[in-house]
């Protein structure tokens, strides 16, 4: 049960700053600033706080104002209380672009909120513009609480953002699957959030490899991390026939490197540790399933073998990058000595 409004104005009040609030835990403030750059996750903030607030009273007044194209007095009138005393919710947007006349009003109002009201305020960082309203805020004027949206690039947080949404419905999906997901939509987490959705409300039961392919099997096989796991399990023929596909679909020579150079980082370290996953995965600030899933491609591995395959990794890194004139050979030869797990891959091949 989320903390009640008046939490985060003793706190403000204490001239501690602001509560920092995960974006997938939301709860109403008299002041709510989501910030930052990735709008799925502002979206999923916003709509959280609102569904909170009418899951208290349906008869939430709700009402949407722009920072950028503001009418004077606007934000006071939506947040009076109306004649019987529903709740409000005002959601602004574009606060980062927002006008002389919001930013004097906003100030303001921070002084004195109105009861019964939650002002949500939409900044993405992209400008400075608002400076002395995020300040204000976050000292504590007006008892808000922050809602961060950082931007989501790193594969990881694709990952976590992913295994975030089977967990909040508490479907379970496979760590393969997980990952092949995440491949497939690595561009536009926009589309990976819809596809958990679709995939949340069509399947019944264990979302599985098989259920990934079925449902987006012509993104999934020419992604990065297919490529890998193909050379990595030791099918040779496959993985370049696979690296081939992917080329031809279009995909770029310098992430496919970094798939392959994240998932042999990701076995060196957990190679010749013997501690529970859990505890392993604490220890190297990974997640369960991720040491689960490198011990299970480390089979057929060795200390020599796993260290030719990384130094493999690094030059095709260097030579995809500019060092060599032919980035696909460069890649052809990597898939060659991780696949057969051969340090002497034949130059010749490129004849």
């Amino acid at each position: 049960m989320a903390a009640p409004r008046s939490s985060a104005r003793s706190t403000a009040a204490k001239g501690a700053r602001i509560p920092q609030v995960p974006w997938r835990e939301p709860r109403p403030a008299p002041i709510v600033l989501v910030s930052g750059p990735e709008e799925v996750l502002a979206e999923r903030a916003i709509a959280g706080v609102r569904d909170y607030l009418r899951a208290e009273d349906p008869a939430l007044e709700v009402s949407d104002i722009r920072a950028d194209d503001y009418a004077a007095g606007t934000l006071l009138a939506l947040t009076s209380p109306s004649l019987f005393g529903e709740p409000r919710l005002v959601r602004v947007a574009g606060v980062e672009k927002c006008t002389d006349a919001f930013l004097q009003e906003a100030v303001r109002y921070l002084d004195a909120p109105q009861d019964g009201a939650t002002v949500i305020l939409r900044h993405t960082g992209a400008t400075v513009r608002g400076k002395k309203l995020l300040d204000a805020v976050r000292a504590g004027t007006g008892g808000g609480i922050e809602i961060p949206c950082a931007a989501v690039k790193r594969d990881s947080d694709r990952v976590d953002f992913a295994a975030g949404e089977f967990k909040a419905v508490k479907k379970r999906i496979q760590p393969t699957a997980l990952r092949a997901l995440v491949s497939a939509f690595a561009d536009d987490l926009t589309e990976l959030a819809a596809a958990c959705q679709q995939l949340i409300g069509d399947v019944e039961g264990d979302i599985t490899d098989e259920i990934i392919t079925k449902y987006y099997g012509g993104r999934v096989e020419v992604s990065a991390f297919v490529v890998a796991d193909t050379a990595i399990a030791g099918r040779y023929g496959e993985a370049l026939v696979t690296l081939r596909h992917a080329l031809a679909s279009g995909a770029d020579p310098v992430p496919m490197v970094a798939a392959f150079a994240m998932k042999l980082r990701t076995m060196a370290r957990v190679a010749g540790r013997r501690e529970p996953s859990r505890q392993l995965a604490q220890q190297l600030g990974m997640k369960d399933w991720q040491v689960d899933r490198a011990r299970k491609d480390l089979a057929g591995w060795n200390e020599r073998s796993l260290g030719m395959a990384i130094q493999a990794t690094a030059r095709a890194d260097a030579e995809v990058k500019g060092a060599s004139r032919d980035p696909i050979f460069a890649l052809e030869r990597m898939v060659t000595v991780v696949a057969t797990r051969d340090a002497f891959a034949p130059e010749t091949e490129h004849a």
